[in-house]
């Protein structure tokens, strides 16, 4: 690859990276309806996107991590597995890369919904004190989440397909592409 181009390549990625952690603290430090965010489909889109994919993984994490400083802090060990639960969908998306068409990336973005919401759910379980540290602690805490797990799969969807599919139009249609200047 010419040297202008990779350098054109890493601007743009940075600008994406930029633009994509921006719009997930924004969107976290507005109203929204409880676990309706784009930040897991931001991390997915940002692996499948950039020239640079290990970039992908600082998007959820640089986003969760600037909207917490204004938001009310949660135990260290709930706050570390929730980082590691939100990044899944950046390094699912590195994986899967090859990976093309509507169902995949669909696919690969529920199961990291399913895989946060387990994830997190454990450490609110384990880290709150909210529930006792048993089978049946665990099944209460699960079940009160469940109101949750719509929310943030139907989210996470919602997001892929607005991320996926504002790409995929400033790619096909003339008038919003680059090319068409």
């Amino acid at each position: 690859m010419q040297p202008n181009k990779t350098r054109a390549n890493l601007w743009m990625d940075l600008l994406l990276v930029a633009f994509l952690i921006g719009f997930n603290v924004a969107a976290r430090l507005l109203p929204h309806a409880p676990g309706f965010l784009p930040v897991a489909a931001s991390g997915l889109f940002a692996a499948r996107y950039l020239s640079i994919p290990a970039l992908a993984v600082v998007v959820p994490l640089l986003g969760m991590w600037l909207s917490d400083m204004a938001l009310p802090g949660e135990d260290w060990r709930i706050t570390l597995i929730g980082f590691i639960a939100i990044s899944i969908p950046a390094i699912a998306g590195i994986f899967t890369r090859r990976w093309q068409g509507v169902l995949p990336v669909a696919g690969t973005m529920a199961a990291c919904s399913l895989t946060f919401f387990l994830l997190s759910n454990a450490a609110v379980w384990a880290f709150s004190g909210m529930y006792a540290l048993t089978w049946q602690g665990m099944t209460q805490c699960y079940i009160a989440a469940l109101p949750f797990l719509d929310k943030t799969v139907l989210g996470d969807l919602f997001w892929t397909a607005i991320l996926f599919g504002g790409a995929w139009l400033v790619q096909h249609v003339p008038s919003l592409s680059r090319r068409a200047l």
